[in-house]
């Protein structure tokens, strides 16, 4: 006869049953689940009404004769094909890509100066809320305050110059000067945001890399290019892919400071869309132009994300 020895016997008598040891995890995942949907649902629900419903009718529309004084009226390609022949379309997405590139490219750059300056020098809120006044002030505001300045004849901007002896600039009437003058309105409500975005993930950079770049006489700029600028990498991926996106969706500081002029010279493609859907009612040759914008705009974000490699980090 084999008789169990006493100490595994201890261990039989102290292992809970297999049901009693399951049980209570499985409903508590069951019961933060309920609970999670219960948070999520009012934002899937309001993600579905305001977003994928009107993304999907908007993608029937393009396909479309389609005006408010009237129903749809199938046409196929129709739309599309017509967008090609266009020419205020590419004139559109030129206006837009210049204000892209002069508003990314200046965005970026100071942005990440700031941020580095900050985390160097200057870690107070203070500084941070300061940052983000801008921010926080409605686009309208905004463009409307830096309109009036900028004004030809009444501008304070314009005034001062005058006051060093340089010619007046009509900044929103000059075709040469209307779409940097608007990339820059926004870079400087912007700038602040990105800059925190940017300081956020460079506080995720251990110091002591720095201090040993420092101990191998490595200076300011050399730790720079070598050290925050490659850890930082996942960090800037994002920023561009929400900061491209954002860009060439530009419509407010348009419509209240050019309304698209002079002469086409700040049409973007957004306030183009606008134009033609609510001033011409042409819903269906409007729908077919988003939806091109909007497989433009996936296409950049992917690419952006990929030849980035936002998801790898060099910190691992």
């Amino acid at each position: 006869m084999t008789t169990t020895p006493a100490p595994a016997r201890a261990r039989d008598r102290a292992r809970p049953a297999p049901d009693t040891a399951i049980r209570p995890t499985s409903r508590r995942a069951r019961n933060d689940l309920k609970v999670a949907l219960v948070f999520v649902l009012p934002a899937t629900i309001g993600f579905a009404v305001f977003y994928v419903w009107p993304a999907l009718r908007g993608i029937y529309y393009s396909f479309t004769d389609f005006s408010v004084l009237s129903p749809e009226k199938w046409v196929g390609t129709a739309n599309y094909q017509a967008l090609l022949k266009d020419d205020l379309v590419w004139n559109a997405l030129k206006v837009t890509l210049e204000y892209v590139v002069i508003n990314i490219g200046a965005q970026t750059v100071l942005a990440l100066t700031i941020a580095v300056l900050m985390h160097r020098f200057a870690k107070s809120m203070a500084v941070r809320g300061a940052l983000l006044l801008p921010y926080l002030v409605a686009n309208v505001v905004v463009a409307l305050t830096w309109f009036w300045m900028l004004d030809y004849q009444i501008g304070i901007v314009n005034q001062m110059l005058e006051w060093v002896g340089i010619d007046r600039v009509a900044f929103f009437g000059d075709s040469a000067w209307a779409i940097p003058t608007i990339a820059m309105v926004n870079v400087w409500r912007h700038v602040g945001y990105t800059a925190l975005l940017i300081f956020a993930g460079l506080q995720t950079i251990p110091d002591q890399l720095y201090e040993a770049a420092a101990l191998d006489g490595s200076g300011e700029v050399r730790s720079f290019f070598k050290i925050t600028v490659p850890l930082l990498r996942p960090v800037l991926a994002m920023v561009l892919v929400i900061t491209v996106t954002g860009s060439f969706q530009l419509f407010d500081t348009v419509a209240v400071t050019t309304a698209g002029g002079p002469i086409n010279a700040t049409r973007v493609i957004y306030y183009y869309i606008y134009d033609l859907a609510f001033t011409r009612f042409e819903f269906g040759y409007a729908s077919a132009i988003s939806v091109v914008l909007f497989v433009i705009l996936a296409a950049v974000a992917f690419a952006q994300i990929k030849l980035l490699r936002a998801g790898e980090s060099d910190l691992s």
